[in-house]
């Protein structure tokens, strides 16, 4: 059985807080393999009044740092360690498409995969769906850099 992670965890490994921290939970966690970030999205979130009035969509680089979001709790659980230890620092993104419109109301289900690990250094391919169609896909990487 995989391990589902709660916001109170997430809130110990992460450094980022309202209106920043993107993910409220995590699921199918696999150490040094793969997670699933969970983001509900509703419709207070900070970015709706300007993105677009009449016509809610969640921003394309805010889906994108949710993956990362994930990513660096997948990181965070690998290495044995929070933010008071190191912090997880988004490196680059490459093949972003996003391909889905996400919404008041939907489920943003982040499946990110450990393509590679060295030296601190992970590298990530990810995957977000909303209502059972893909939203958003991208490679990424980060580095967890010790205090």
């Amino acid at each position: 059985m995989s391990e589902r992670i709660e916001n109170a965890e997430i809130l110990k490994l992460l450094p980022h807080r309202y209106p920043f921290l993107l993910i409220d939970a995590a699921e199918d966690y696999v150490p040094g393999t793969s997670i699933t970030g969970i983001k509900a999205v509703t419709a207070n979130e900070p970015f709706f009044p300007g993105h677009f009035p009449g016509n809610p969509v969640m921003p394309g680089v805010l889906m994108i740092e949710a993956m990362g979001q994930a990513g660096a709790v997948l990181m965070y659980k690998t290495l044995n360690a929070t933010h008071a230890d190191a912090t997880v620092f988004f490196m680059g993104a490459d093949k972003i498409k996003f391909r889905y419109p996400v919404r008041p109301g939907m489920v943003l289900r982040l499946n990110v995969v450990v393509t590679a690990a060295r030296h601190g250094v992970f590298k990530f391919r990810g995957e977000g769906f909303a209502d059972g169609n893909k939203a958003v896909q991208a490679e990424f990487s980060a580095k967890a850099i010790e205090h």
